[in-house]
């Protein structure tokens, strides 16, 4: 039904004229006035022009294919409207782009099609770290090492005014020139091809259209899937010129990645990594986020084992020659509290405070452990560098 000119906030106005017909408008299209859509499209004359046009008027209230949209339910849905939410610090999520195009010749993960990684699930690598065999571990170094590049490619776009979109379809496009997929790409619904955490975002920020600030500090999480095998790594960048407090916090996160790493070999327990990161963590006056975890990547996106960053964790299983995992501590500048935005995607600090990650995928060999994620001598140089 219409709302008619009797109510106050009827949306018609003077002079309107009917959508259908051009007669004199008296009502409007309650939807249109929901979604705050021109007059020129949503005022008629009676209830019978509006009911005789319905047909093709009820169109106008679908977005466009093209349209750019808030990011809703997990990634399924999409909105018009900025979703009410507490913020907890200065960052606001913007609009989406449409989904980008994954080529045909491009080989796909199951997930692709309906969202959900039925075979990561069911694979007992859910509770038991596979040791990978020479075959495995040559397809898993290739992926991280084309990880590595499409990293290195997006780091050189994070200037001011480079929206995170545009980072998104750097990566995108990097990947599948590289012949990979996007792992993150409809991962559960995820709507993008990379993670693009900015500020007080902990991890799983998705690109949007909000241009890069002059102090801004944004983490990418690049992860590809090349020949079926999964590679994975992420790092914190500086933009611009950035506060004092802020690139301390950058490198701590990289310093307690690298600590970690330093003490990885076979025969350590999972366990451990916690008390090493939290130790240089808390000697900085930084916190150590407890919700999301390090864990084993190959042959699937996510599995065992599962590695916490923070002190006296239960994390169960020790290193053994063949292994391969990431290590991915978040580091706060104030709590460890997280919580999540309207997207069910983007994790944030409850206090606003900034947050800084590093990420690098190793291999687990006889005595130490290998980088598969190595930066090497043309990646872009990290700001204490």
């Amino acid at each position: 039904e219409m709302t008619n000119d009797k109510d106050a906030d009827n949306g018609v106005g003077e002079g309107a004229v009917c959508a259908r017909c051009g007669a004199p408008a008296k009502l409007a299209c309650p939807k249109c006035v929901e979604l705050k859509l021109p007059k020129a499209i949503s005022v008629f004359c009676t209830q019978e022009c509006f009911k005789a046009a319905w047909g093709e008027h009820k169109k106008v209230h679908s977005p466009p294919a093209d349209a750019w949209l808030y990011c809703t339910k997990k990634g399924k849905g999409r909105s018009d409207v900025m979703p009410d939410f507490n913020w907890t610090g200065p960052l606001r999520p913007d609009r989406i782009a449409p989904k980008r195009e994954i080529p045909a010749h491009i080989p796909r993960p199951d997930y692709f099609k309906d969202g959900i990684p039925r075979k990561e699930v069911e694979s007992r690598q859910q509770s038991i770290a596979p040791i990978y065999n020479a075959e495995d571990k040559a397809g898993i170094r290739a992926a991280c090492e084309l990880g590595r590049k499409v990293l290195d490619l997006a780091r050189a776009a994070c200037r001011p005014g480079v929206t995170t979109d545009e980072i998104d379809r750097i990566v995108h496009e990097a990947t599948i020139e590289g012949g990979a997929y996007p792992s993150p790409y409809n991962y559960y619904n995820y709507p993008k091809s990379v993670c693009t955490s900015v500020n007080e975002v902990i991890c799983h920020g998705i690109p949007d259209a909000r241009e890069l600030q002059s102090g801004d500090i944004v983490n990418v999480d690049v992860s590809v899937y090349l020949n079926g095998y999964h590679g994975d790594l992420n790092e914190t960048f500086v933009v611009g010129e950035v506060d004092e407090p802020s690139k301390k916090l950058v490198k701590c996160a990289h310093d307690c990645m690298m600590k970690a790493l330093n003490a990885c070999k076979p025969g350590v327990r999972y366990r451990d990594l916690g008390d090493i990161i939290t130790a240089h963590a808390k000697t900085q006056g930084f916190s150590v986020v407890r919700t999301y975890c390090g864990h084993g990547v190959g042959e699937h996106f996510h599995c065992a084992p599962n590695i916490p960053h923070y002190a006296g964790n239960k994390a169960v299983g020790v290193m053994k020659e063949g292994h391969i995992f990431t290590v991915e501590p978040m580091i706060n500048a104030g709590g460890w509290r997280d919580t999540m935005w309207p997207d069910g995607w983007t994790a944030v600090t409850t206090d606003g405070a900034r947050s800084a990650q590093f990420e690098h995928t190793v291999l687990v060999t006889k005595d130490g452990i290998d980088i598969l994620t190595a930066r090497t001598p043309t990646s872009p140089k990290l700001w204490w560098e």
